[in-house]
C-alpha cells in the first residue's frame, strides 16, 4: 500500500456512486512473527476512511455478516458452534457477539498473561495451550 493506491481507493468511493467500501477486517496490527507486530489491515482501511469520510462495510470478524451466511445457507445453530482463535479482538469477540461459544488458544497473537488481566474485558469460555489441546478437557473461565 502506498499513497497512490489509497488515493485510487478514495477517487473510486466518492465518484462513482455504485461503489461500496469493505474491509475483511479492522485488526490494527498483524503478527507475521512471533517476535514483532505489523501494521493489520486495519490502519490501510484507517487511511481510506480518513480521505474518504465512509465507514466500511466490515465482512471479516467480528462482523456478523459471516456467520449469519453460513448458519441461513447450511441450517446451523448457533448455540452448537463454537469459535477456536488466538486473537481476544477479532476471533473470541466474534464467538461473544454473535453467540457461539469460544475457545482461545494461547500458540498464537494472545498470551495467558493478556488474556488473564484485569485490563481484559473479553473473556472465552474456553482456553487452551494450542489447537493440539482442542480435543483435550480446556479450562472453564467463569
Amino acid at each position: 500500500v502506498n499513497y497512490y493506491k489509497i488515493q485510487y481507493a478514495q477517487l473510486c468511493i466518492n465518484e462513482n456512486e455504485n461503489c461500496e467500501f469493505i474491509a475483511t477486517n479492522l485488526d490494527a496490527v498483524t503478527h507475521l512473527t512471533d517476535a514483532q507486530e505489523w501494521a493489520g489491515n486495519g490502519s490501510m482501511v484507517g487511511a481510506i476512511k480518513g480521505c474518504t469520510g465512509q465507514e466500511p462495510t466490515v465482512v471479516g470478524k467480528p462482523s456478523p455478516l459471516m456467520i449469519d451466511y453460513l448458519c441461513n445457507k447450511l441450517g446451523l445453530e448457533k448455540s452448537r458452534i463454537c469459535m477456536v482463535g488466538d486473537r481476544l479482538d477479532t476471533d473470541i469477540l466474534f464467538g461473544t457477539d454473535n453467540g457461539l461459544q469460544s475457545l482461545l488458544v494461547l500458540s498464537g497473537v494472545t498470551s495467558e498473561e493478556k488474556l488473564l488481566s484485569p485490563e481484559n474485558t473479553i473473556t472465552p469460555d474456553y482456553y487452551a495451550d494450542s489447537i493440539n489441546d482442542f480435543f483435550k478437557e480446556a479450562p472453564v473461565l467463569s
